[in-house]
């Protein structure tokens, strides 16, 4: 093994002469060079985009993955370069369940006929997810995380030399003033006699080397305020190109935004497509017998009232009797959102506008019959904000 003894404790004294340097300053013992306006600027500025980038990065993650022990997963697998297992989204893991206890209970009964309705539409959405997952991470998260793990630990390494070549910078100064103020002092009060030869020789000799050491000093000066210098400039550049990394992050938040977009709104049409299915399924079928239970005032026992299927049968506008509009009559309503129809039998609705709307015997209780001019068709409840 080559162990260099003289590199080792060369090293080790530059490492100390640097200790004392940053504690003295701290102390208020020695002068320390500041920077340049300009670049302490541009180090505060990286340091905040640092800071911010490591926390919408954190919190990405939690929101695209909640599960800490996947996150961990994933962690692991990326530090060690290998593919992650595909993973079931937790939708489409629904779906499934729903798909296999629809076998148990009969695709042919109600109860699974619409399991596997709800079941496939579940899985949509897990798709509809998991594609999300995938542009997310590709299109966000990973050029956050190449920011943090390569551009930032290059500038954290020239900022590291900065600071050391700017130590060194301050040594050199120390150095030089401490000798000049040596080679001042011997020169105002000599410490020899005219008449004793071998005094002035000896002192003579002490300014002369006096004199070396000060022109050492100001020779290592030179050297070590070239050094910082260069170092500064190459830092200067570095941070700069924070705002082409602002730049690069502007574009792919805007990917990320467009991702979620698309998310949402595939979301929220496979919903409103299993909303209209499950409304068409069930005016195909009978309502089963409810059974009800009443506790007399006496005790704990209990009535039980069979309910038969004609009285379960009455309209389902009941609750819109109850809630919403009376069975005859008209009101007026304010359109909130735009709505645009799904088929013939539905009225296309615009935001703000005014329309008359009432419902009929039978009709599902989220719709009503609207009507604008001559134009009349079904409207969605929700979309609507009744007036008096």
């Amino acid at each position: 093994m080559d162990f260099n003894v003289k590199k080792l404790a060369s090293g080790a004294g530059v490492f100390f002469t640097r200790a004392v340097q940053f504690t003295e300053e701290k102390l208020g013992q020695a002068e320390k060079t500041e920077l340049d306006p300009h670049l302490e600027n541009l180090i505060t500025r990286a340091d905040c985009t640092k800071n911010w980038t490591e926390k919408i990065l954190r919190q990405t993650e939690v929101l695209l993955q909640p599960n800490p022990s996947a996150r961990i997963e994933e962690f692991i697998y990326d530090k060690l370069d290998k593919k992650l297992p595909s993973r079931t989204t937790n939708p489409e893991l629904l779906g499934q369940y729903m798909l296999e206890a629809a076998k148990e209970f009969g695709p042919g009964t109600p109860y699974g006929s619409t399991l596997i309705t709800v079941g496939e539409y579940q899985k949509r959405l897990g798709g509809a997810e998991r594609e999300l997952l995938q542009t997310s991470a590709a299109g966000f998260l990973t050029p956050l995380r190449n920011f943090l793990e390569g551009d930032w630990r290059t500038i954290s390494k020239e900022r590291r030399l900065l600071e050391n070549r700017r130590l060194d910078l301050d040594i050199c100064k120390a150095r030089l003033k401490k000798g000049k103020l040596a080679e001042a002092k011997a020169a105002a009060a000599p410490d020899f006699q005219e008449t004793r030869p071998r005094n002035y020789v000896l002192s003579a000799s002490a300014s002369a080397l006096l004199s070396e050491e000060v022109d050492k000093a100001e020779h290592e000066l030179r050297v070590a305020q070239t050094e910082f210098d260069r170092q500064a400039e190459v830092t200067r550049l570095l941070l700069e190109g924070i705002s082409s990394t602002h730049l690069n992050h502007l574009r792919c938040l805007q990917d990320f935004a467009e991702a979620q977009a698309t998310y949402y709104a595939q979301c929220h049409h496979y919903m409103q497509d299993l909303q209209r299915e499950l409304n068409n399924s069930s005016k195909n079928l009978k309502t089963p017998p409810r059974l009800e239970v009443r506790c007399q005032p006496s005790g704990l026992k209990s009535v039980l009232n069979l309910h038969s299927p004609l009285s379960s049968q009455r309209p389902s506008t009941l609750a819109m009797e109850q809630t919403q509009l009376p069975v005859t009559g008209t009101r007026k309503a304010k359109v909130l959102y735009d709505y645009d129809a799904h088929d013939v039998s539905e009225l296309s609705l615009l935001a703000d506008e005014l329309i008359t709307v009432y419902t009929v015997p039978g009709m599902d209780p989220d719709w009503l019959i609207g009507e604008r001019g001559n134009q009349k068709g079904k409207v969605p409840v929700t979309y609507l904000e009744l007036l008096s």
